[in-house]
């Protein structure tokens, strides 16, 4: 199995497992799980009008990107599950993570991560 092909099915997991632990629906938010593998994004976020104080909220959980190159792009990290940890652990080596919400000028100081 070619890497491309090996990350699309280590992302979906990734985000699934976030998503299972929260409910679907949480004071009027709903949460959505989306995996597009054509394109290969995946990603969990909130959306929706809350009941308590009628704010809108729009809010992702995670986002991680796998692309063409074999990249994969953590985007967001909005758990406290150190999400590019779990990447590693299913068998994703740093060098082909990119630690996406952080500064260009910053990730040559991620030790061990891709750069883009």
């Amino acid at each position: 199995m070619d890497k491309l092909t090996e990350y699309k099915q280590i992302a979906p997991k990734i985000v699934e497992e976030v998503a299972g632990l929260s409910p679907m629906i949480e004071n009027g938010v709903e949460n959505q799980l989306i995996t597009d593998d054509e394109h290969g994004h995946y990603l969990y976020f909130g959306v929706g009008w809350t009941k308590i104080n009628s704010g809108w909220t729009y809010a992702s959980f995670i986002h991680i990107d796998v692309k063409p190159d074999g990249k994969v792009w953590l985007q967001h990290d909005g758990t406290d599950l150190r999400i590019a940890e779990k990447l590693q652990k299913y068998g994703i080596p740093k060098s082909d993570i990119v630690i996406g919400f952080q500064a260009p000028a910053v990730r040559p100081y991620l030790e061990g991560y891709a750069v883009a």
